[in-house]
C-alpha cells in the first residue's frame, strides 16, 4: 500500500487558482434569492461563504493572509453583487497567479502562516474554496463536486487528522491511504467523508468518532 502523499506544488498551485476561478463561475449571476440562502455553515448565507472565499484572495493579494477571521471576511464583503465578487475573485486570482506559480521548492517547504508550511498553506486555501463552493452548492440545490477539488480536500484532511484518529480509507477513486498509522476502515464515497470531517455531516452517520471532525474541540 502506498501512503498519500499531498499534490505537488505545481498542481496545489494550479488547482487553487482553477477553484477560485470557478467559484466565481458558480456565483457569477446568482439572482438575489440565491445569494441570500442559507447554508449549512452557521449564521452564513451564501453571499457570506463567498465573501470568506474571496477574503482569502484577497488577504493573498495584500500578503495579509491569516490577519482576519472568516468572520471578519464575510462581513467585509458580502455586501457586494453577486457579479461583483465573481469580478473580483477573478482579478485577484489572476493578481497571485505569478507570484505562486514562481514559489520555489525551497520556499514552499518553508514557514508560512499559522504555523504552517507555505505548501500547506496553499493547499489549506484550495481546500477552503472547495468545501465553500460545496456548501453554495448544497444551498442552491445543485450537486456535489467531485473534480480536482475532493482529492485537494482529502489530502488536507489526511494531514490535519494524522494525529487525531487512525483510520484506512479506501475510497471510491483514491489510492488506499492511513491516517494515524492506519485503523478503522472507511469505504465508499469520499464525498460523505469530507462533510463527516469538516463538521458538515455528524461522524456517527458513517460509523466514525467525533475526533474525525476537524473543528471538533
Amino acid at each position: 500500500m502506498t501512503r498519500h502523499l499531498p499534490p505537488d506544488r505545481d498542481t496545489t498551485v494550479k488547482g487553487l487558482l482553477a477553484e477560485f476561478r470557478a467559484f466565481a463561475d458558480l456565483v457569477d449571476g446568482l439572482s438575489a434569492a440565491d445569494w441570500d440562502a442559507p447554508t449549512r455553515c452557521t449564521a452564513w448565507r451564501v453571499r457570506d461563504v463567498a465573501a470568506h472565499v474571496l477574503g482569502n484572495a484577497e488577504d493573498i493579494v495584500n500578503r495579509a493572509s491569516g490577519t482576519r477571521s472568516p468572520d471578519e471576511q464575510a462581513a467585509a464583503g458580502r455586501g457586494r453583487s453577486p457579479a461583483g465578487l465573481a469580478a473580483a475573485l477573478r482579478a485577484a486570482a489572476g493578481t497571485i497567479e505569478p507570484g505562486l506559480s514562481a514559489l520555489t521548492d525551497e520556499v514552499w517547504a518553508g514557514p508560512g502562516p499559522a504555523g504552517r508550511t507555505v505548501g500547506n498553506g496553499v493547499l489549506t486555501l484550495w481546500y477552503d474554496a472547495y468545501v465553500h463552493s460545496d456548501d453554495v452548492r448544497a444551498a442552491l440545490g445543485r450537486p456535489a463536486g467531485t473534480g480536482p477539488g475532493l482529492g485537494a480536500a482529502l489530502a488536507w484532511l489526511r494531514e490535519t487528522l494524522d494525529d487525531r484518529v487512525s483510520l484506512t480509507l479506501r475510497l471510491d477513486g483514491f489510492p488506499e491511504a492511513e491516517i494515524g498509522g492506519g485503523g478503522t476502515v472507511v469505504t465508499g464515497d469520499p464525498h460523505p467523508f469530507v462533510l463527516a470531517a469538516t463538521g458538515r455531516l455528524d461522524p456517527a452517520a458513517l460509523g466514525l468518532p467525533e475526533e474525525v471532525n476537524v473543528y471538533a474541540a
